[in-house]
This record gives structure tokens, C-alpha cells and sequence, in this order.
């Protein structure tokens, strides 16, 4: 078992209130979190088929190794979730911190670094994983241990959940765990993934935090034409068909909306930065230069144009199966990101209306995330959330912030959690970058890590810890 140097000093913070202040040695934490990442990265927990329960052995092998009891739960026996709680004086609810041990596959020959090597290079830990979501599960692992180690007085309990299924199959994860052991991980504030911290001209300029997130509405494209050789050209070819159907949708320029969170957002970027980005920040809804500065996001920032709209992205093409042979049918995915409001009935029409063709039908895919109000901004958890990026990142703001992506808070916010997503501080190149989560060169800096980790701790001893 790794060491982990820990000094506690009994001094008062003014900034938490008076509560007790626990000195850290974190270059040690960062040394620790990063051999836990690289062991967690090496268990490969694609899913699917997921495989998660190997993940969830060695993270309960580790606590047990320091005295630390934990709970199994599991719909599937080889897709386990794990509960670990460090019990308060019960004064106030508890606070959630969760992370997914399940990762999406990879192609690996299209990586520089073996996927599952848990390489350790130039500052950067590789593989997948390392910011999808196993940088979330080491960091909720190292606040436990911490706990623990240092003996904290807490208000609250905190629990550590470390979830399966996120990537696509939630049954087996957080959906089985809120229907069927909801008092296991019942709190009133939960810390998860979908934030960032954007790093601008050697220091964090921002943090963001996620307070909602798109809705998932996936669907099918299904091309319906007449089989027949290939030397004979047919004006309803599927697979022709299908492609402009795809072209059509990968171009739409679907309308800009913003909602109470991005406008936040966009006003405060605008507010913290100069020349032509603040412009940009500041115009997104200027009938005058939308479409410049739509355009602008689309080339040079995909992330931000995203946040703007509902989007439609396809993923997969499946047709043929001889080179001669014309099909009669051919499928396209669609990955169908919503505003969280959307008319997703409205939004189905506009699409066929665009692909204008009787012959193509879209066939949504199961609905297995709810739609969930966001977490509000103007509570004690927000609010210490901001006190603490104030003190670690002196020179950033902190702004609420709309996931593209999709996470199991939605499921959290349904059951009246108020839930906010963090992550490691980036530059807005790397997140734009190859580098990114679902990439092929998935890769997490070491500082960063160590930083996440840090934030992680300060805010649940700010949220939680017992005042003296």
C-alpha cells in the first residue's frame, strides 16, 4: 500500500467558518492519486461489456487495506457498484461523491499510447478512462481515504459511490441504485463529473461547473430501397439515399437558445475576457453576428457551439454487404444531444422535414435518462463551491455551466439531489483536442489530477465539516 504523508494543523480557518483546517502534503496525495489512476486505467472496463465488478474488488482491496468497510451492490454479478460511507454526527444531510468505472471502448490502433497501459509520460497519465470518469473515482477514493487517515469531525456523512453503467447501460448502475437501494446513497448534495476548469495564460481563468446537462434522444436512420446488382444505378439506392439524409443532418445549423444556465454562462465569459473572444462571449444571441460567431464555434471551438444549440451528430453508417450488391435497406446513428426543454416530438418533425424523403424513417432509441430541472446557484453548496475555487484559483471565476454530454446526475436531480459536476483544469485546446474524453489519445495531466483531487476535499470539508 502506498504511504501518504498527512499533517494535520490545529489552526482555525477563517475562510470555512471556523472550522478545523486540515494541512495536506499534496505533491504526496498527487504522487498517490496518480499510481491509483494508472492501476484503474489498466483494468480495462469497456463497456460494454463493462466488467466494472473487477473495478469495484480493487477499490474495496484498498479500503479494506486501510480498515475501511464497503458495500457491494449489483443487478449484474459482474457489474458491480460500490458504497463506501464515512459516517458524521448526522446534523446535517449527507453529500454524494460518485464516479463511473466504466469507460467507452477504444479502436487501439488508433492510439499513440496502449488504451489500457496506464502509461505514465511527459506529466500526462494515457488511456481511457482518465478523464472518463476514473480521474472522478480516484479523486473520490483519495477524499475517503483522507477522511479517514485524518479522522475528520463531520456534519454530514459522506458517501463515495463508485457506479457502473454510466456509458449507455445506467440500469445496472446509478438507475438500479436509486430504485432499489436509494438509502445507501440518499443525499442532499451529490459531486460528480462534467465540469472543467479552463486554464488561460498560465492559470485558471475559469472554473465550470456543471449544473444541468443536454438530454440523450438518440436515433435510428433507416433507408428503405430496392435491392439489385451493382451495375445497375436505381434512383432509390439506400445507401445513397441515406447518405444525403446524413449530410443534411451533419449541416444543420440548428437555432441558438440559451437557457438560464448558458446565458449565465456566456455573460460571465463575456464579463472575463477581452478583445474578439469577449465579443464573441457577448453577441451569441445578437441577431447581427449569430451566424458569424455560430460559424466562429463551429471551426474553432465545437465545445461552446454545442452548448448553444441541440445537436445532431451522426456516428455510425451500417449498409451493404457485397460490393456488388445494391442493399435495400441501409442505418445511420444518430447522436441526438437536446436542450434540456426541448420539444423532442417537434425536433423529430424538423428532422424529417429537413431529410424531406418518405423513404428514410427515424426510429428513436429507448429513453434511459430522465429530464431533470438544474441544480440551483444560489445555495450553500454552490456557494462553497465558488469560496473554494476562490482560494485555490485566486485569479478565476466560477460560472454555472450546461454538460453537452450526458451523466448520471440526471438521475440524481430527478430525486430532488442538488448535483454539480467538476474536472481538471485544461486549456480550451486541449478539450477541443484529440486528447478529449471518448478520444483516441485520452490523457489526463498529473497536476491536474492532483488539483481535482484537492478542490474535491476542500469542498467537502467546507460543505461538511463539523464546525468548532
Amino acid at each position: 500500500m502506498r504511504s501518504l504523508t498527512a499533517f494535520l494543523l490545529l489552526t482555525f480557518s477563517l475562510a470555512a467558518n471556523a472550522q478545523v483546517d486540515y494541512l495536506v502534503d499534496w505533491e504526496a496525495v498527487g504522487e498517490e492519486a496518480t499510481g491509483f489512476l494508472i492501476d484503474l486505467v489498466k483494468i480495462d472496463s469497456s463497456n460494454p461489456p463493462g466488467n466494472e465488478t473487477l473495478v469495484a474488488e480493487y477499490l474495496q482491496d484498498v479500503f479494506a487495506d486501510e480498515g475501511i468497510e464497503s458495500e457491494m451492490f449489483a443487478l449484474d454479478p459482474d457489474r458491480a457498484n460500490l458504497v463506501v460511507r464515512y459516517r458524521g454526527n448526522g446534523s446535517k444531510r449527507p453529500i454524494l461523491i460518485m464516479g463511473h468505472t466504466d469507460v467507452v471502448g477504444v479502436q487501439a490502433e488508433n492510439w499513440s499510447e496502449q488504451p489500457f497501459g496506464g502509461v505514465r509520460k511527459n506529466g500526462y497519465v494515457w488511456g481511457r478512462g482518465t478523464l472518463d470518469d476514473k480521474d472522478n473515482v480516484t479523486a473520490g477514493l483519495i477524499v475517503m481515504l483522507l477522511l479517514h487517515r485524518l479522522d475528520v469531525e463531520m456534519d454530514r456523512d459522506v458517501i463515495f459511490l463508485a457506479e457502473s453503467g454510466e456509458e449507455g447501460t445506467p440500469e445496472v448502475g446509478i438507475t438500479f441504485m436509486v430504485e432499489n437501494h436509494w438509502d445507501k446513497i440518499a443525499a442532499e448534495y451529490a459531486i460528480a463529473e462534467g465540469g472543467s476548469a479552463e486554464i488561460r495564460d498560465g492559470h485558471v481563468h475559469t472554473v465550470s461547473i456543471e449544473t444541468t446537462e443536454k438530454v440523450p434522444r438518440r436515433a435510428m436512420l433507416v433507408a428503405t430501397g430496392t435491392a439489385g446488382h451493382g451495375s445497375v444505378p436505381r434512383v432509390d439506392n439506400a445507401v445513397t439515399m441515406l447518405a444525403e439524409a446524413v449530410a443534411k443532418l451533419g449541416r444543420w445549423d440548428t437555432p441558438v437558445r440559451l437557457n438560464e444556465t448558458t446565458r449565465a454562462y456566456f455573460q460571465r465569459m463575456a464579463e472575463t475576457s477581452e478583445g474578439e473572444a469577449a465579443f464573441r462571449y457577448a453577441n451569441v444571441e445578437n441577431a447581427e453576428y449569430q451566424q458569424e460567431i455560430s460559424d466562429w464555434f463551429r471551426a474553432h471551438d465545437p465545445l461552446l457551439y454545442s452548448n448553444l444549440r441541440s445537436t445532431v451528430v451522426p456516428t455510425i453508417l451500417d449498409a451493404g454487404f457485397r460490393r456488388n450488391v445494391v442493399p435495400s435497406k441501409a442505418d445511420a446513428m444518430l447522436d441526438i444531444r437536446l436542450l434540456p426543454d426541448e420539444d423532442v416530438d417537434a425536433f423529430y418533425g424538423q428532422m424529417a422535414a429537413i431529410i424531406d424523403n418518405p423513404a428514410i424513417e427515424i426510429v428513436p432509441e429507448r429513453i434511459y435518462r430522465p429530464v431533470a430541472a438544474p441544480s440551483d446557484i444560489d445555495n450553500r453548496m454552490f456557494q462553497a463551491i465558488e469560496d473554494v475555487a476562490s482560494r485555490l484559483y485566486p485569479q478565476s471565476s466560477t460560472v454555472p455551466f450546461m454538460s453537452t454530454g450526458a451523466t448520471d446526475m440526471a438521475q440524481l436531480r430527478a430525486k430532488g439531489v442538488q448535483a454539480y459536476g467538476i474536472g481538471p483544469a485544461r486549456t480550451r485546446e486541449e478539450m477541443n483536442s484529440r486528447f478529449g474524453a471518448h478520444s483516441d489519445d485520452e490523457r489526463i495531466a498529473e497536476e491536474s489530477l492532483q488539483e481535482m483531487t484537492r478542490f474535491l476535499w476542500e469542498v467537502v470539508l467546507q460543505i461538511g465539516a463539523a464546525q468548532q
